[in-house]
């Protein structure tokens, strides 16, 4: 990207294990407000590290986000510390995460605006609080795993 582009890139982190409808929520309201959302998916190693171990390999989670049409390029996440760095790489103007990590990222609005989004009721939550009771099988994600013609 040259630095007379204006094209407005997104940067968001995640397990996205599984994937499930409040993380297509979430991605569909980051696709609305710029035009590339790139996705930091965690690996296998670092869930680990973070004391979830993955359910679904890396790589079926990368092409199950890759699918989705409101994501445009996936980047494997491997450390805490590497999003100043793709802040930087990438020319992020918005980095976003879910108000769960509220605060934990101020530090990088020297660099990039930080965004922090509520949570929606989800299908799927390893926080059982954040589970919506409605939920049926037949809800779940297919319609955003098809990319617009």
């Amino acid at each position: 990207m040259n630095a007379l582009s204006t094209e407005r890139r997104i940067l968001t982190y995640g397990s996205f294990d599984p994937l499930q409808i409040g993380h297509v929520r979430f991605l569909k309201r980051l696709s609305a407000m710029g035009d590339r959302v790139i996705v930091g998916l965690s690996t296998d190693q670092f869930n680990s590290e973070k004391g979830s171990p993955s359910i679904l390999p890396f790589e079926e989670r990368r092409e199950i986000l890759q699918s989705c049409q409101y994501v445009d390029h996936v980047i494997p996440e491997t450390d805490w510390d590497q999003k100043h760095t793709d802040i930087v790489n990438y020319n992020i103007s918005l980095f976003a995460m879910g108000e769960q990590f509220a605060g934990k990222y101020d530090h990088l609005n020297d660099i990039t605006q930080v965004l922090y989004l509520p949570r929606s009721k989800s299908v799927y939550a390893r926080d059982p609080e954040n589970v919506d009771p409605n939920f049926t099988q037949t809800s779940f994600v297919a319609q955003a795993l098809v990319k617009s013609a």
